[in-house]
C-alpha cells in the first residue's frame, strides 16, 4: 500500500470521510483519472491537484460530511478564470462518504500498483533510494545477501528479501522489473549483472538494468563480462553510471533523487 492509503485506512477507523476521486480528466489538468484525496473533518489525505480546484472540492466534501447518508455525487470543474486557474482542462470529481466498514474495499480499489523495482544493496544509497521511492508509484523489492541489514520501518510499497547468493534472486523477479545494482561488494555487483544478462538472453523481460559506479568501474566490468562470454550487444543493455545526467553531487540522497528520476523517465 502507499503511504497515503495507509494513513487513510488508519484515520478511517476513527471517523468517516469523503473520498474525492478524479473520474474523468480532459485537456490540461493537474492530476489524471484515478487520483484521489480523502477529506476528514480536521485534515486531508493525498491530493487531486491543489489550487482552487482542491479548495472547492474540500468545501463540497466537508458539506457532505454533515450528512453522512448523502449519496455519491459527481462534480464538473472547468479549470478557467472562475477557479483562478489557466490550465484550460476539465476535471470530473466523484465525492462519496466512506466509513471504517469500507476499508477492505478501499484497500483493493486504491492500492497503488506500479512498475516493479528490484533494488540490490542495503548500503547508504540503497537506504536513501528506498526513502525516495516510498512516495513514488513503484513496487520495490529490496534485496541483500546480508541478514539484518534492513531497517525496522519501511515504506508500505517496499518488501525486503535476504538472498544468498544474492544473484539467485534475479531469476524470480517479476517481468519488466527495473533492476538497480548497488551492493556492498563489486564481486556481488558483477554476479548480479551477469545474472541479469543471462535472464535477458533467455527471456529479454527486464525493463532496465542499472549499475551504480564510475565509468572506470563499468569499463572493468565490461572486460570481465566479455570474458564470461557476453557480447557487446548484450552489455549495451546495462546502464552505468545510473541516474539522470547533469545532477551534481555524490551524497546518497542526491544520487537517490537522480536514480528515481531516471526510473520515472522509463514510464510504465
Amino acid at each position: 500500500m502507499s503511504r497515503h492509503l495507509t494513513q487513510l485506512l488508519a484515520r478511517l477507523q476513527l471517523q468517516s470521510a469523503v473520498l474525492v476521486t478524479v473520474v474523468q480528466a480532459q485537456g490540461s489538468v493537474p492530476r489524471d483519472a484515478g487520483a484521489w484525496m480523502a477529506v476528514f473533518a480536521d485534515c486531508v489525505v493525498n491530493t487531486v491537484g491543489g489550487g482552487h480546484l482542491e479548495q472547492d472540492a474540500i468545501a463540497e466534501a466537508r458539506a457532505m460530511l454533515a450528512h453522512v447518508d448523502a449519496p455519491p455525487q459527481t462534480l464538473r470543474f472547468a479549470l478557467g478564470p472562475r477557479l483562478g486557474q489557466c490550465c484550460g482542462g476539465v476535471v470530473h470529481l466523484q465525492l462519496e462518504v466512506i466509513r471504517a466498514a469500507d476499508s477492505a474495499a478501499l484497500q483493493t480499489r486504491l492500492r497503488q500498483t506500479g512498475p516493479a523495482v528490484a533494488l540490490f544493496g542495503g548500503g547508504h544509497v540503497g537506504h536513501a533510494l528506498v526513502r525516495v521511492l516510498g512516495d513514488l508509484p513503484f513496487a520495490v523489492q529490496w534485496i541483500d545477501s546480508r541478514d539484518a541489514i534492513f531497517p525496522g520501518e519501511l515504506p508500505p510499497n517496499v518488501v525486503c528479501e535476504q538472498s544468498e547468493p544474492v544473484q539467485s534472486a534475479v531469476a524470480h523477479l517479476p517481468a519488466q522489473a527495473r533492476v538497480l545494482i548497488m551492493s556492498f561488494s563489486h564481486a556481488e555487483d558483477l554476479d548480479i549483472v551477469a545474472a541479469c544478462l543471462l535472464r535477458q538472453r533467455a527471456h529479454g523481460d527486464l525493463r532496465f538494468i542499472g549499475l551504480i559506479g564510475s565509468q572506470t568501474k563499468w569499463a572493468t566490468f565490461r572486460k570481465r563480462l566479455q570474458a564470461r562470454g557476453f557480447t557487446d550487444a548484450e552489455l549495451a543493455q546495462v546502464t552505468s553510471p545510473i541516474g539522470v545526467p547533469g545532477i551534481p553531487g555524490k551524497a546518497p540522497e542526491v544520487i537517490a533523487v537522480a536514480v528515481a528520476a531516471q526510473l520515472l523517465q522509463l514510464g510504465d
